[in-house]
C-alpha cells in the first residue's frame, strides 16, 4: 500500500512506517498531522486517483527542524571588482508515516 502526496507544493511517494523529510512545517515534536492532498493511492493493486481518492494520510512530527547542507550562490563579474557570496541551509522537518486510511 502507498500513496503520492503533495506537501508544500512537492510530491512524496509515501508507505505506513516510513520516515522521510519535508519542507519546514510547524508543529512541535510528538504533533500529529493529516495530509488531505493525495494524488494516487494503492491499495493491494487497486488504483484510484484524482477526485476519487477519499483517504488521508496521518503522520507524526519527529524531529521539528533539521537543517540542510550548506548551499553557497557565488556571482562575479569578471574585471569590474564585483564578487557577492550568499548562502542558505535549507530547513526540513523530520516526519514519520503513521498511517493511510
Amino acid at each position: 500500500m502507498f500513496a503520492v502526496v503533495k506537501i508544500a507544493g512537492q510530491q512524496f511517494k509515501v508507505q505506513p512506517g516510513q520516515s522521510l523529510y519535508v519542507p519546514h512545517l510547524i508543529g512541535k515534536n510528538g504533533d500529529k498531522i493529516e495530509f488531505s492532498e493525495i494524488l494516487l493511492h494503492d491499495n493491494e493493486g487497486k488504483i484510484s486517483m484524482g477526485e476519487n481518492v477519499k483517504v488521508t494520510v496521518k503522520a507524526e512530527i519527529i524531529n521539528e527542524l533539521v537543517k540542510g547542507e550548506k548551499v553557497i550562490a557565488f556571482k562575479m563579474k569578471r574585471r569590474k571588482g564585483f564578487r557577492k557570496k550568499h548562502g542558505h541551509r535549507t530547513q526540513y522537518t523530520q516526519v514519520k508515516i503513521e498511517s493511510i486510511a
